[in-house]
C-alpha cells in the first residue's frame, strides 16, 4: 500500500499504521533496556577518590560466607570491617564508635490486632561520626548536652546476612558504599558542612534489631536526615523507593543515573509491600527524615545463595555508589533550616515537617520532584478548566453552525418548501465503550484463566505473560474497530473515543483528587498526567471541526440540485461528494445513456464491486479525479482532500494530518509514564507468588496497565492495516500456548522454598520442613531422607497461602561433641539449659534461667501472652518512653539476642491474670536457635536440600534459625 507522495501524513491506513507503531516501538525498547540494562561502570567517579575497583575488592572479601548475626563469621565480618575503616579514614576528623554496650526492648504488634512479640537485643554496631565544617563542636553529645540546631546525617547498611545468603546486595554493596563515602568525606579538602554518622548496624535480617539497638546510643540524636542503603533484590539498578517529603528527595535530583518512582513508596504506605527495612524505624521511631534506596530484582535469588558477586556486577554497585554519593553531598551541603525543627522533645530528633511529594524519573537520566500539594493544584485546575474548555469549544462551534458532533440532520429552506439533509454526525459515537469492553474482557479473561490454569507462569516469564494480553487487546480491538467501521464508516470515530477517553480519565481524576487529598497518595500524578494529554487532543479534535462548512452552506449544496439539476455540475458544488442514492434522474441517465448523460465507463480497479455507487480506490478513498454516474466533479479547491470509504461527505474538509499532532499530543508521555510504572510493578512482584502472594490480583493489576497503556491507539485503530493485526494474532497464539503449558520455574529463576529443622530436646523427635507453593511435594521426593515417608502437609501458620510439609530428617550437629549414637536424653538434652520457678508469693510472674550452647539466641513462647518483661544484669535496661515492652494485647513471644556466645539470661515474665483465678500459671517452650551453616555437616538436612533439591529450587531459611531446638515448660 502506498502513502500519497504529496502527504506521507495523510490520515489513511499506511501512514497511521507506521507512525503509531514507530512511536511506540521507539519508547517500549528504550524503557525496557533502560530497565534492565545498568550504565556500565567507571573504574573511578570523576572528580573523586571514590575507587570501585577497591570497593568491589571488599564486597568479595564481605560476602565470602554466610554472616548473620547468629554466626561465628559475623564476628569476623564485624573485626574486619574496623580494619578497613581506620585502612580508609582520612585527614578529616573521624570518630568510630564499637558499640558493644546499647541494648534494647521493644515490641512489635501482631497480625490482626493479635498478641505481638517482644525483643531484648544487645548490638553490635559500628559507627563512625566525620565531623562537618560548620558543626558546633559544644553542642554535640560528647559535651554532655543534647545537640540542637544543625544536625548531622545518618547514611546506614546492615552488615550481616541471611542464614543461607551471602549478602552480596543485601546488603554488601550499601555496606562497601559507606566505606567509599568515609573515605571521601574524611579526605583532604572534602569535609562536609554538615556531620555525617555512617552507621553499620548488625541484626537487621532479625527484625530490624540493628536500627533498633542505634536508638540506644547517644549519636541517634545528632542526625535530622538519613540515606538508607538496602537490597530487597539480588542486583539491577539501585531504585529510591520511598521518601519522607519533597525537601529531602530533592538531594537524590542530582544523581548521574536517578531512577524510581513515587509508586512504591504508596504500595508501602498501604501494605502492598510487606517487607520491612531500618527506614521503618529512622522514620516512626526516631523522627528522621530520608530516603530509602535498594535494589529489587531479581526477586528469586533475594535471600538465597545466589546472592553473591558472580550474581551482580560492578556496574550495580556503581550505580548505588553514585547515586549514594550525590545525595549526601546534596544533603550535608544544605545549611538552610529545612531540616532543622527546633529542640527534641521525647527522645525524637527535631528533624522539622517535611511536605508529601511527588518524584519519578525519565529513561533513568532525569528525576521529577514537586509537592503534593502542587499536584493537587494541578488536578482541581484540570478537572474545572478540560471540560469547561469543551464545553465552550462545542457552544462556539454551534454559534457558528458547525457543530457536527451529536447532529443527525439539517434543515433547508428553499421555494419548494423544507429538507432534512442527513449529516450522520451521531454515527460512531458508541462503539468505543463497545470495543473497550470486549478488548478488556478479553484480557480479564487471560488472567482468569491462567491463574487458574498456570498461575506460577509469571514468576519465569513475566514478558511472555505481558506480550499474550497486548497482542489480546490489539486484535479485538482491531477487529471492533475495522467490523464498525465497515458497517457504519464515520469520520467522528477519532472525535468520539478521545472524547470517551476523556469523559472516562475525568472521572478517573476526581477519584484521584480525593485521594491525593486524603489518604495523600500521590502515585495519582499517572492519572493527572494521562488526563491533560487526553484533554489536550480531544481539544485538538474539537477545533478540527472549524475547517467544516456550515452546516446550512453544506445541506444548501446538497438540496441545490434537486431544485437546479444544472447546479450540480457546478464548480464548488459540495453535492459532487455526497453519499447519498441517485436521482430520479441519474438513474434514468445511468439506464439510458443516450439520453442526455456521459457513456458508463469501462470497468477499473477503482470500480465499486457492487456497481451503481460511488468508486473509491484502493486506499478506500473516494476519488475526485475520475467521476461515475453518480460521483460529479469535486471543487477543484478541494481535489487533494479525499474522502476516506463511505465516510460522511462533509469529510473532505477537515484536515488530514491533524490526527498526527493529536497522537503525538495522547500517547507518548502517557507511554512513557505508565510504561514505567507497569515495568516496576512488574519487577517487584512477578516473582512474590512463591512469598504467598496472590497470583489473580497481579494478573488483574497487568490487564488494568494493558488497558492503559493501548488506549491511546483506540482512536486510530480502524486505520490499522491488517499487518500488525494478524501478527499479533501469531504472538497471542504462541504466548498463550507457552503460557499455559510451559512449567514455570528455572535455573536462573528459582522456587524458594522455606528450610526449618525443630528438635525436641526433651523427646529427640526431629522434623525438618520446607514451605512454599505446592511444587513443594515435588522437591521433597527428590531427597533421600524422604524416600519412602509420606511428608505431612498443612496449610502454614507463619506464611500466608503457603504449603508447610514436614517429615522426619537427618539429625543436626549445630553442638560440638554431639553423640548422637545415643538416646535423646544424652544427646540432644544438655544443648538448652532451663530453669522455670513461678514466684512465691502467688504473683503471675515467672522467672526464667536460659542458656544455650553455640548460640547467642534463644526465645519464650508462651501459650497466653505476657504483659512485661526484665532481663536481669542487662545493661541500659531503663525504661524507654518511647518503646513499650509488650504490645496493648500483649506478646506470646519473647526473642533473646546476646552479642556473647553461651552467655544465660535470668528474665522476668510478668501476665495478666485478670478474669481468671491467679492459680492458672503460665506455660510454653523456651527454644534456642542455630543459624551457623558455614561448616560443613552441621546441618545434614540443610545441605541434603541444597544438594538433592531440583535446580529450579531454592533453599531459604523460613526463619532466624535453621534449626530450633526446644524444651517445654509448666509454672
Amino acid at each position: 500500500m502506498k502513502i500519497p507522495l504529496s502527504n506521507p501524513s495523510a490520515f489513511s491506513e499506511t501512514p497511521v499504521t507506521i507512525i503509531t507503531s514507530i512511536v511506540y516501538l521507539a519508547l517500549i525498547i528504550p524503557l525496557l533496556i533502560v530497565h534492565h540494562v545498568v550504565p556500565e561502570a567507571p573504574g573511578q567517579i570523576a572528580g573523586t577518590n571514590v575507587d570501585l575497583a577497591e570497593a568491589w575488592l571488599d564486597l568479595q572479601t564481605l560476602t565470602n560466607g554466610f554472616h548473620p548475626y547468629n554466626s561465628r563469621r559475623n564476628d569476623v565480618v564485624r573485626d574486619w570491617l574496623l580494619q578497613r575503616i581506620d585502612a580508609l579514614r582520612g585527614d578529616n576528623p573521624v570518630v568510630v564508635f564499637s558499640d558493644m554496650v546499647s541494648n534494647v526492648s521493644f515490641s512489635e504488634a501482631g497480625r490482626g490486632g493479635g498478641p505481638g512479640v517482644s525483643v531484648y537485643f544487645e548490638g553490635t554496631n559500628i559507627i563512625i561520626y566525620i565531623r562537618g565544617s560548620e558543626d558546633d563542636p559544644e553542642q554535640w553529645y560528647l559535651k554532655g548536652k543534647r545537640p540542637q540546631g544543625k544536625g548531622a546525617v545518618l547514611v546506614n547498611a546492615h552488615y550481616d546476612s541471611v542464614p543461607v545468603g551471602f549478602g552480596a546486595t543485601d546488603d554488601g554493596v550499601g555496606v562497601v558504599t559507606i566505606l567509599q563515602l568515609i573515605k571521601y568525606f574524611s579526605s583532604s579538602g572534602r569535609q562536609p558542612k554538615r556531620g555525617i554518622v555512617a552507621l553499620l548496624n548488625n541484626g537487621e535480617e532479625d527484625w530490624l534489631n540493628g536500627a533498633w539497638a542505634f536508638t540506644k546510643h547517644p549519636m541517634s540524636r545528632f542526625p535530622h536526615t538519613f540515606l538508607n542503603l538496602e537490597g530487597a533484590g539480588a542486583g539491577g539498578r539501585a531504585t529510591l523507593f520511598r521518601s519522607t517529603d519533597t525537601e529531602v528527595t530533592r538531594s537524590y535530583q542530582n544523581s548521574k543515573y536517578p531512577f524510581g518512582n513515587v509508586v512504591s513508596a504508596d504500595a508501602f504506605k498501604r501494605g502492598i509491600i510487606r517487607s520491612g527495612t531500618d527506614y521503618s524505624v529512622f522514620t516512626e521511631v526516631m523522627g528522621m527524615r530520608g530516603l530509602d534506596v535498594a535494589f529489587m530484582e531479581p526477586r528469586a535469588r533475594y535471600h538465597t545463595t545466589q546472592d553473591d558477586t558472580r550474581h551482580t556486577s560492578r556496574a550495580s554497585l556503581h550505580h548505588m555508589l553514585s547515586a549514594a554519593l550525590s545525595t549526601m553531598q546534596g544533603l550535608t551541603s544544605d545549611m538552610s533550616s529545612t531540616f532543622d525543627g527546633g529542640n527534641a522533645e521525647k527522645g525524637k530528633v527535631p528533624s522539622g515537617k517535611g511536605t508529601d511529594g511527588v518524584w519519578f524519573d525519565l529513561f533513568g537520566s532525569a528525576f521529577a520532584v514537586f509537592r503534593l500539594n502542587t499536584l493537587f493544584a494541578m488536578s482541581v485546575t484540570l478537572l474545572v478548566v478540560g471540560p469547561s474548555t469543551l464545553i465552550v469549544t462545542a457552544t462556539i462551534l454551534y454559534k457558528v453552525d458547525k457543530l457536527y458532533l451529536f447532529s443527525s440532520s439539517k434543515h433547508h429552506h428553499h421555494a419548494e418548501g423544507d429538507d432534512s439533509v442527513a449529516i450522520q454526525g451521531w454515527r460512531g459515537i458508541s462503539r468505543w465503550p463497545i470495543i473497550m469492553v470486549f478488548a478488556t474482557a478479553a484480557v480479564i479473561g487471560l488472567a482468569f484463566i491462567t491463574t487458574t490454569v498456570n498461575p506460577h507462569i509469571i514468576s519465569s516469564s513475566p514478558y511472555s505473560v505481558w506480550s499474550m494480553m497486548i497482542s489480546a487487546w490489539m486484535v479485538v480491538a482491531w477487529i471492533g474497530s475495522i467490523a464498525a467501521d465497515f458497517v457504519r464508516p464515520t469520520a467522528f470515530h477519532r472525535t468520539y473515543a478521545m472524547l470517551w477517553t476523556f469523559i472516562v480519565c475525568w472521572l478517573a481524576l476526581v477519584v484521584a483528587t480525593v485521594l491525593e487529598r486524603n489518604p495523600k497518595i500521590a502515585g495519582t500524578y499517572l492519572i493527572m498526567f494521562y488526563f491533560a494529554c487526553i484533554f489536550l487532543a480531544t481539544s485538538v479534535s474539537f477545533f478540527e471541526l472549524f475547517g467544516l462548512p456550515r452546516k446550512s452552506v453544506y445541506a444548501d449544496e446538497i438540496e441545490a440540485p434537486k431544485a437546479n439539476p444544472i447546479a450540480r455540475s457546478r464548480p464548488g458544488s459540495i453535492s459532487s461528494a455526497r453519499l447519498m442514492a441517485p436521482t430520479e434522474e441519474e438513474q434514468t441517465t445511468r439506464q439510458n445513456p443516450d439520453n442526455g448523460g456521459d457513456d458508463e465507463e469501462d470497468p477499473t480497479e477503482s470500480t465499486s464491486l457492487l456497481g451503481g455507487g460511488r468508486r473509491t480506490t484502493f486506499k478506500r478513498y473516494s476519488s475526485p479525479h475520475r467521476p461515475g454516474p453518480t460521483d460529479e466533479i469535486m471543487p477543484e479547491s478541494k481535489t487533494n482532500r479525499l474522502i476516506y470509504g463511505s465516510e460522511q461527505a462533509w469529510s473532505n474538509s477537515l484536515p488530514s494530518s491533524l490526527w498526527l499532532l493529536e497522537f503525538l499530543l495522547l500517547a507518548p508521555f502517557p507511554l512513557i509514564l505508565f510504561g514505567q510504572a507497569a515495568l516496576l510493578f512488574t519487577t517487584a512482584t512477578y516473582q512474590t507468588l512463591a512469598d504467598g502472594n496472590d497470583p489473580l490480583l497481579i494478573y488483574l493489576l497487568m490487564a488494568v496497565l494493558t488497558l492503559v497503556i493501548l488506549a491511546p491507539l483506540a482512536p486510530f485503530l480502524h486505520r490499522y492495516t491488517y499487518h500488525i493485526p494478524m501478527f499479533l494474532l501469531l504472538v497471542f497464539a504462541g504466548t498463550t500456548i507457552y503460557n499455559l503449558t510451559a512449567f514455570p520455574f528455572s535455573e536462573s529463576n528459582r522456587l524458594k522454598l522455606y528450610f526449618l529443622q525443630k528438635v525436641d530436646l526433651d523427646s529427640g523427635i526431629n522434623n525438618v520442613s520446607l514451605t512454599g507453593v505446592p511444587f513443594v511435594r515435588g522437591a521433597i521426593s527428590s531427597l533421600p531422607s524422604a524416600a519412602g515417608q509420606k511428608p505431612l502437609c498443612f496449610p502454614s501458620t507463619l506464611r500466608r497461602d503457603l504449603t508447610d510439609c514436614s517429615w522426619n530428617g537427618l539429625p543436626p550437629r549445630v553442638v560440638p561433641n554431639t553423640h548422637l549414637d545415643v538416646p535423646p536424653e544424652f544427646g540432644y538434652v544438655d544443648w538448652l539449659t532451663l530453669n522455670a520457678t513461678r514466684d512465691p508469693h502467688g504473683k503471675t510472674e515467672a522467672h526464667f534461667h536460659i542458656s544455650g550452647q553455640n548460640t547467642r539466641a534463644c526465645k519464650l513462647v508462651f501459650h497466653r501472652p505476657i504483659v512485661d518483661f526484665s532481663v536481669e544484669g542487662a545493661a541500659d535496661e531503663g525504661r524507654d518512653q518511647r518503646f513499650q515492652k509488650a504490645s496493648e494485647y500483649g506478646s506470646k513471644e519473647l526473642r533473646l539476642w546476646s552479642r556473647t556466645w553461651e552467655r544465660g539470661w535470668d528474665v522476668t515474665v510478668r501476665w495478666d491474670a485478670s478474669g481468671d483465678d491467679e492459680s492458672n500459671g503460665l506455660d510454653g517452650r523456651v527454644v534456642c536457635l542455630w543459624s551457623d551453616a558455614n561448616d560443613s555437616g552441621a546441618i545434614p538436612a540443610l545441605e541434603e536440600a541444597m544438594r538433592f533439591a531440583p535446580s529450579w529450587v531454592a533453599i531459604v531459611n523460613n526463619q532466624n534459625g535453621l534449626v530450633e531446638g526446644s524444651k517445654a515448660f509448666l509454672v
